[in-house]
């Protein structure tokens, strides 16, 4: 890898002689300007706005534009008359945890390559001594013309070295999150802490970038004289759904895809808030003597005429069954009157023919 910067780090009164180089590399596609009428290169020129001409490479300085609009000429002659003890040194300030360092700060990330035999001992040393430590080291360093902030820890058998802001570039996070009167239920948290223990964890080299892998399929068909291929379909809006059936078609569908269970895609909820039920300000009729509510009585009247009537073959049987009780109860009831009256009428008559004796 081609080196960016040749310097040193600056331990204590170690001196580690390293060069650095970048640990990351962009594989984003990237476009020319053409003009579209003959296919030919758009340029930007440099011109000089006094002048109204190109200038050369050779010609061109840098300047500090004042308040007022007015350019203050800054040569490099300038700039190398600074007092800056980082120009060609990393050097350490500190060495803290590596949770004290918030991940907002960090920036560009570069190896730090111990640079010829003399620095493998010393590079080493550092590199063992982060290890053990569990720490990170804090250091200043001078790139592209000004003073940066950087981490150094460890990556494998190397020194990395992240860019950091420093703390007065990192903003406050003011008027970023949601305005205060949002309630989230102790069930709505149980289902986001299953999901996220169902999604469990990936391996992050199995992710890829699907946009260029696309963009790269449509510069080949173009250069190869054939049709792009078409684009995917975007799926339809899902139905409505409230935060809690989201979040368990979720937890379903990603356990089923955890199993290895073919399962149609879950369906895309949007998320909003159930309206909330207006309750009258009616109050219900207090029960009285034993006396059920009138909505009481509303209700289970409405359930009856809900339930679904039974067939007239089976009502007819214990209709005629009933009616053929209450007649035998009707005669029983008769044959009970007649017997009752004879019994009056034969001790009447015994009471009468008793009376005659006596007189």
């Amino acid at each position: 890898m081609r080196s960016i910067w040749n310097g040193a780090i600056s331990f204590g009164l170690v001196t580690i002689p390293i060069k650095l180089v970048n640990a990351t590399e962009s594989h984003a596609v990237s476009f020319r300007q053409i003009h579209t009428e003959d296919g030919g290169r758009i340029r930007y020129r440099k011109v000089c706005e006094l002048e109204d001409r190109e200038v050369t490479q050779a010609e061109i300085g840098k300047a500090y534009e004042d308040a007022d609009g007015s350019m203050i000429p800054i040569t490099d002659e300038d700039l190398s008359q600074l007092p800056i003890p980082t120009a060609r040194t990393i050097e350490i300030v500190a060495f803290v945890p590596e949770d004290r360092i918030d991940p907002l700060q960090m920036g560009s990330a570069y190896y730090l390559a111990a640079s010829g035999a003399p620095a493998a001992k010393p590079y080493t040393l550092l590199r063992e001594a982060l290890k053990r430590s569990n720490r990170v080291a804090i250091a200043k360093f001078a790139l592209r013309g000004r003073e940066r902030l950087g981490m150094l820890r460890v990556v494998g058998d190397a020194i990395a070295m992240h860019g950091l802001l420093w703390p007065d570039e990192v903003r406050a996070p003011e008027g970023v999150a949601p305005e205060g009167g949002v309630t989230v239920r102790d069930q709505e948290l149980d289902l986001a802490d299953a999901l996220m223990d169902t999604l469990g964890e990936i391996d992050l080299d199995d992710l890829h970038d699907e946009y260029r892998e696309a963009v790269e399929e449509v510069v080949a068909a173009k250069a190869a004289g054939e049709r792009p291929p078409e684009a995917r379909e975007e799926a339809a809006p899902g139905k409505v759904l409230d935060l809690m059936a989201a979040l368990e078609s979720s937890v379903r569908a990603a356990r089923e895809s955890r199993d290895g269970e073919e399962t149609a895609p879950p369906e895309k909820a949007e998320v909003r808030s159930l309206p909330q039920r207006k309750t009258s300000s009616r109050r219900a009729p207090k029960e009285t003597g034993g006396k059920k509510s009138t909505s009481t009585a509303a209700k289970k009247t409405a359930a009856k005429k809900a339930e679904p009537k039974k067939s007239t073959a089976k009502s007819a049987a214990p209709a005629k069954k009933t009616a053929a009780k209450g007649t035998a109860k009707k005669a029983a009831g008769r044959g009970t009157a007649k017997e009752a009256a004879k019994s009056t009428g034969r001790s009447t008559a015994k009471k009468t023919a008793s009376r005659r004796r006596s007189a």
